[in-house]
């Protein structure tokens, strides 16, 4: 039997079972008629009038009820009734309609008075109240129901578009088959491949008598034989890191790198992390790329795990190897990444932030609120080595700490850093001109004429972010550097910037960046003992410095070609090379491409 035919029976009988249930409900009448007669007769009337008073009450009752939309909620049943009592012999029966419909009221003195008899309007009125709430209950119940209408029309929609339902089937079907394979076949179940590539071109151009070749005064010798400016050059960088996570917050990196990008600004070693004297005699460090670097082969380049502590409000990082202090002490620069940032070192962020030895690292990150972090890092160059002066605490390290203000909500960055720092041959920031490296030979301390003195650094810095609009942005640094070569001498380094930012300037996701400033330099010394060179300066004894200033100017335009392509050129000028106004002004042009996937 269909639901409708199912419901009709229900309308049909429903009176009939519901009036037999009022009827019985209001008092069993007939065994009482015996009482009645019984009773003493009172004139006609008076008898009258009140029984058609009452009988309006009770008619009005019915008529005026407001039914609950939830049936039974808050109905007491049967034993609101001062007259009623759970021995009456229908006493189950009002109890039921009255829960189960609320459509029976009594007498406003709180009697039911079902031992009376019942007129055939009061009747009517209880009926007419109790079928109206089932008329309720049923639409309430159907009013979801599909109608033959609705049914028509999806059957005339299936049969106009019976090909396109055919096709998309057969869609699903080869996505469900492409599904599993994919899932038979994954890589990892925790574990993502992302990946970089850069091709980079550049050359470095400059007065055609001039050769890259250094004394300790930092003048650049003529002759008749010497190169011409620089060659170009056509070089590339390699990453893939392979990130997993075990819980969704975490994240445990290994960083495959491969790379052969030289530096254009001088001869010899390149080499960050020099282990002699004789090492990166260089003509200076000014207008390096971000991206330079020679590993000679495959390398992991990161190894690192981190995870968030105290409900996402702290950080924890734990770095085997490469480890650089701005991945934990923010540095708030929009040009920080070497493969989509500037094109230059330093360029990209405060270099005081590559003070001192860095290597395997431990930091902490905590948000105090919406608009004040604080960060801290230790890192050791030589963790993994048990030698004598070496191993995770001796040898080269640095420990800094960060405070960071974000007010405006967010739209200006302010912090303030500090870091110490340990290096046993020179201050190295990998930029600057060669007198700031600070890297001093004693014979009377080191017995060596070759070996340096080990350099600690106090290192100071500010940073500044300001979004202007949603497009653009201006920022910039200082540094400050107390350097002191261990029983030789102290030295004053500094170093600022400031930049410009304009993003989606000639397409979304592109991105035009102007920085100027000067890299590090060496503003004054003090030199307590004789037989004693700095490089880039010479013999030093007094107080000896940088003899003039050079300035960093860069700008470039990064393109995004798509989603995983973009096209950046640019150009660095540095103007007195190596702080010497005798050298003339270096001009390096690039076009950086970075491919992501």
């Amino acid at each position: 039997m269909t639901m409708s035919k199912l419901l009709w029976q229900m309308l049909k009988t429903s009176p009939i079972a519901l009036g037999s249930t009022v009827l019985l409900a209001s008092g069993a009448w007939a065994a009482q008629v015996s009482e009645i007669e019984s009773v003493t007769e009172i004139p006609a009337a008076s008898f009258e009038i009140a029984q058609n008073s009452e009988l309006l009450q009770q008619i009005d009752s019915y008529s005026s009820e407001e039914v609950n939309g939830t049936l039974g909620q808050g109905v007491e049943g049967a034993a609101k009734f001062r007259d009623v009592s759970p021995s009456d012999w229908a006493y189950q029966a009002l109890n039921d309609l009255i829960i189960r419909y609320d459509c029976l009221v009594g007498y406003p003195d709180g009697t039911f008075r079902g031992n009376r008899a019942l007129s055939r309007y009061e009747f009517a009125a209880g009926l007419n109240a109790c079928l109206n709430q089932i008329e309720r209950l049923i639409a309430a119940a159907t009013a979801d129901f599909v109608t033959r209408e609705d049914l028509e029309t999806l059957r005339r929609l299936m049969q106009e578009f019976e090909t396109e339902l055919a096709s998309l089937g057969t869609r699903v079907d080869n996505l469900e088959a492409r599904t599993a394979f994919l899932e038979d076949h994954q890589f990892s179940t925790t574990t993502k491949l992302r990946g970089e590539v850069i091709f980079q071109v550049a050359d470095l151009f400059t007065d055609t008598d001039q050769q890259f070749d250094t004394n300790f005064n930092r003048e650049i010798d003529a002759g008749d034989n010497a190169p011409q400016g620089g060659n170009t050059i056509f070089a590339y960088r390699v990453r893939l890191n392979f990130d997993t996570s075990f819980t969704g917050k975490d994240l445990l990196r290994i960083r495959l790198q491969d790379r052969n990008i030289s530096t254009l600004t001088g001869l010899g070693n390149a080499d960050d992390n020099p282990t002699d004297f004789s090492d990166n005699v260089n003509f200076t460090r000014e207008g390096r790329f971000g991206t330079e670097g020679n590993t000679n082969g495959v390398e992991i380049d990161n190894l690192l795990y981190r995870f968030p502590i105290l409900d996402g409000k702290g950080r924890v990082h734990i770095w085997a190897n490469s480890g650089d202090l701005k991945s934990i002490l923010d540095p708030i620069s929009p040009f920080a990444s070497s493969g989509s940032g500037a094109l230059s070192r330093f360029g990209r962020y405060n270099p005081i932030y590559r003070a001192g030895g860095q290597n395997a690292m431990f930091g902490l990150e905590l948000q105090l609120n919406d608009w004040i972090g604080i960060s801290g890092a230790y890192t050791a160059g030589e963790a993994n080595n048990a030698g004598p002066g070496e191993g995770l605490f001796n040898g080269d390290y640095a420990v800094g700490g960060q405070i960071m203000f974000e007010p405006l909500d967010g739209r200006l960055k302010l912090s303030g850093t500090f870091i110490h720092g340990y290096q046993d041959n020179g201050f190295n920031t990998g930029t600057g001109t060669q007198a700031s490296q600070f890297r001093v030979r004693n014979v009377a301390f080191t017995g060596s004429d070759t070996q340096e003195v080990p350099v600690v650094s106090n290192n100071y810095g500010v940073n500044a972010l300001f979004e202007v609009t949603d497009s653009i942005f201006v920022g910039g640094w200082g540094g400050y550097s107390a350097v002191r070569a261990i029983n030789t001498g102290d030295g004053d380094i500094w170093n600022y910037a400031a930049y410009l930012g304009v993003n989606d300037l000639g397409g979304k996701g592109n991105r035009l960046g102007v920085i100027v400033g000067r890299e590090p330099y060496l503003a004054g010394s003090d030199f307590n003992i004789g037989q004693t060179s700095v490089n880039g300066l010479g013999n030093a004894l007094g107080n000896r410095a940088d003899d003039d200033s050079s300035f960093h100017f860069e700008g470039f335009y990064q393109i995004k070609v798509s989603k995983h392509v973009q096209i950046t050129p640019g150009i660095i000028v540095i103007t007195n090379p190596g702080a010497q106004d005798l050298n003339d002004t270096l001009w390096i042009g690039t076009i950086r491409t970075t491919f992501k996937f």
